[in-house]
């Protein structure tokens, strides 16, 4: 009976070895045309991106051109018909708008086909925004925006290069083009053709374009909360951000949540690279339904050999199945575990980074979480608190418009704001947009979002795009008041002079014709300070010992200081730097504050002159400190000050033009002002300076 065992013994061992040998050869033969598959694949997404690449070096190429275009001499009509040429030359170009160094449009052209489609505040300003971009990037290298989502302009992009550097190393503008990409990325199309091959298409903001599959798009908007679901496919999207290229298998469960078909799918990519670093991402997702049916017929040839095999190790393939499924959901939980966990961290720090605030309330209204830029501005134990506690210097109106804000999204299920609104949240007066944002209910400890955007830096530029547009008014004004006043002035001054001669300052009339050329004079100041200001004179910069300066300004005001009673002290270190300006200008800076303060104050009053190198200021700046005792400024005219025409004097005593003079000479040496005042108890203005760079010379001793 022993012996008997043997054969049997025997006959199993070599139908076992007959069943690997037939696994194994199965196997082999999968991977081989497995490996194949996606080789071939992966060359014709290649060779498709290929095309598409060099469409995009195409678009850069062109943005080089027009930038180098742009940076040569001619006038605006030359450059016109230059960017008209190229415009009308690519179809694919629907709009093109040269800036400045300043990121202000001065050359805008349209493609006629395309009529008022595009010539949209939206398009418009994300032109200027990756043109503002572009001018901090080095020339050559592409910016580009995000997708046009208004109007099913989705095709659309904004490509924006900065022209060459000027002699300061400074872009002298920038270019921007709005390209329609529909036929950019027709080779991918073509390359999925193929009924059973899907194309996802990532834009440079990792974002799916319109170009891509539907139900992909759609799944990978889905990922951060269901991205447990597709495994495979979340491991694509983030190696195609990242900029990689490969091949991915997915399982068939997988591939039938992503549509196609409930069979193994191979997903080949690989990126598109843009000049500047930036980059798109194409993916082709093909189903192996094909391949697996190959693989079918080769299993049914081999299994009535592999029938006898699989009789004598059921026992053992059921133990192996149960076990490798244990393993596999394992594996899987593990997976998911670290894949929540990563999503946890990641969602932190996007919300950590993004500039508005954002706060996590609960179904009870209490705080849950909250981000790093709220963080900052809320007390230490406001998590688990109330909404109340997050704004402790607010009033009670406005928490409790907060308040209803909040539980009106909630109960309607739909987003409420509050857009551009002066409140005070943090103990200041600010403008801020507020919206509450509610969330499915699935999680009671994040019920709705609180958004929280200060806009008080955006009041600011717009403040400052105000001043820029008055001082280019006056400087329109002032040239033509000049040019119709000033002769005619000039004449009936004459006249007068010779009437006063004749008649003598003793007869009945001379006194008024006095005041009548005394006038006239007054007039003519008014036109020379206009003409002074509307002239950009240029500035001869050189190295200007401040302490001799001081003592000149102090010289020549030291008649006003005596006839008003005031003080006026001048504190500057022997240390100080030499600074970068022309003497004249900078003297004429000084004494118009100067003046200012003096007027400022009553007898007895006091006016403080300091210079000193700001520790904090990384930029070479010294601070020109003027600060007074005198009446101060109401708050409301603060931002007033330096416009031009604005004066708190009585009539006839100024022209509001000397602060505005000031604020042009700063500028023009690269410079800045500060201001601080309260009615009552003074003013202070802080003028940085650019401090004077070394020679050469000194360069090479030091």
């Amino acid at each position: 009976m022993r012996y008997a065992l043997v054969p049997i013994l025997l006959l199993c061992v070599a139908l076992t070895t007959v069943g690997v040998g037939v696994f194994t050869l199965l196997e082999r033969n999968r991977e081989a045309q497995w490996h194949q598959f996606a080789v071939e694949r992966q060359a014709q997404l290649d060779e498709a991106t290929r095309g598409v690449a060099e469409t995009l070096e195409d678009v850069a190429e062109d943005l080089r051109f027009a930038g180098e275009l742009m940076s040569q001499p001619g006038t605006l009509a030359e450059h016109r018909r230059e960017m008209r040429a190229l415009l009308e030359a690519v179809g694919q170009y629907k709009v093109l708008i040269a800036y400045d160094a300043n990121g202000k449009e001065w050359l805008r052209m349209l493609d006629r086909r395309m009529g008022k489609q595009v010539a949209r505040a939206p398009v418009l300003a994300q032109m200027a925004e990756a043109a503002r971009r572009a001018l901090l990037r080095p020339p050559g290298d592409v910016t580009l925006s995000p997708p046009m989502e208004d109007g099913g302009l989705d095709s659309l992009r904004v490509m924006a290069t900065a022209l060459p550097v000027d002699e300061q190393g400074r872009p002298e503008g920038a270019v921007a083009v709005l390209v329609d990409t529909t036929s950019f990325f027709t080779p991918l199309r073509i390359v999925t053709s193929d009924p059973d091959a899907r194309l996802l298409l990532l834009g440079t903001y990792g974002h799916p374009t319109s170009a891509s599959d539907a139900t992909l798009a759609d799944w990978f908007r889905r990922l951060e909360t269901e991205g447990a679901w597709v495994p495979g496919f979340t491991t694509l999207a983030a190696r195609m951000r990242e900029g990689e290229r490969g091949a991915l298998p997915l399982r068939a469960e997988e591939a039938e949540r992503l549509g196609l078909g409930r069979s193994e799918a191979i997903a080949v990519f690989t990126p598109i690279r843009v000049r500047g670093g930036s980059h798109w991402a194409a993916a082709t997702l093909v189903s192996t339904a094909t391949l697996r049916s190959h693989q079918q017929a080769l299993i049914w040839r081999l299994l009535a050999a592999a029938l006898l095999v699989a009789l004598f190790l059921v026992t053992f393939a059921v133990y192996v199945v149960l076990a490798q499924r244990r393993a596999a959901a394992l594996r899987e939980s593990r997976q998911h575990a670290d894949q929540l966990a990563h999503l946890h961290d990641k969602t932190q720090k996007i919300l950590d980074h993004i500039p508005s605030g954002v706060l996590a309330l609960t179904v009870d209204g209490r705080i849950s979480a909250v981000n790093q830029v709220l963080r900052e501005r809320m007390p230490p134990d406001a998590i688990g608190a109330p909404l109340e506690t997050a704004f402790p210097q607010a009033p009670a109106p406005v928490v409790s418009r907060i308040r209803a804000l909040v539980e009106a999204a909630a109960s309607e299920s739909r987003a409420h704001g509050i857009l551009g609104e002066t409140l005070v949240l943090f103990g200041e007066e600010g403008r801020f947009n507020l919206h509450a944002v509610p969330l499915e209910a699935r999680h009671p400890e994040v019920q709705t979002l609180l958004v929280v955007e200060d806009l008080s830096n955006v009041r600011a530029l717009e403040t400052q795009l105000l001043r820029a547009e008055k001082l280019a008014t006056v400087g329109v004004l002032a040239a033509g008041i000049a040019h119709e006043i000033g002769t005619p002035l000039g004449v009936v001054r004459g006249r007068a002079e010779y009437v006063l001669g004749k008649l003598g300052r003793e007869h009945p009339q001379g006194p008024g014709i006095a005041v009548i050329i005394e006038q006239i004079d007054r007039v003519s100041r008014t036109l020379r300070q206009l003409l002074d200001f509307s002239r950009l004179q240029p500035t001869a910069v050189r190295p200007v010992p401040l302490i001799s300066l001081l003592q000149d300004v102090q010289e020549l005001l030291r008649m006003e200081v005596e006839r008003r009673g005031v003080r006026f002290e001048v504190t500057v270190p022997e240390t100080l730097p030499p600074l970068a300006a022309d003497p004249d200008q900078l003297q004429q800076v000084l004494v118009n504050l100067a003046l200012n303060a003096c007027h400022a104050c009553g007898e007895g009053g006091q006016v403080t002159l300091a210079a000193a190198v700001p520790e904090a200021e990384p930029w070479g700046l010294v601070a020109l400190t003027l600060r007074d005792d005198g009446c101060g400024i109401p708050r409301e005219h603060l931002n007033q000050v330096f416009d031009p025409f604005f004066t708190t004097k009585k009539r006839g005593q100024g022209t509001g033009l000397g602060l505005t003079m000031v604020a042009h000479v700063v500028r023009n040496h690269g410079g800045r002002l500060e201001l601080e005042s309260e009615e009552g108890r003074g003013t202070c203005v802080t003028v940085l300076w650019p401090i004077a760079k070394p020679s050469a010379e000194e360069r090479h001793v030091g």
